[in-house]
């Protein structure tokens, strides 16, 4: 999910633009070529869906999926 599913108020609380809830943070398992690696990511308690940060999109994951691509 992108931040173009998810709302910020002017506290900077994010929240879920389907559900309106408020995101919780949880640890989500994220599978990549057979590989399994976990990590904790802003969730909607309601239906589920994760926010996956740009910073953790092209930092922690994209060197996952580098050295894994590499084997």
């Amino acid at each position: 999910m992108d931040a173009g599913n998810m709302n910020t108020n002017r506290g900077g609380i994010w929240k879920c633009a389907r559900c309106a809830e408020e995101l919780q943070t949880k640890k989500i398992v994220f599978s990549y070529l057979g590989h399994t690696f976990s990590h904790e990511v802003p969730t909607c308690p309601k239906c589920g869906k994760v926010f996956i940060s740009k910073e953790l999109a092209t930092g922690r994951m994209a060197e996952v999926e580098e050295l894994l691509e590499d084997k």
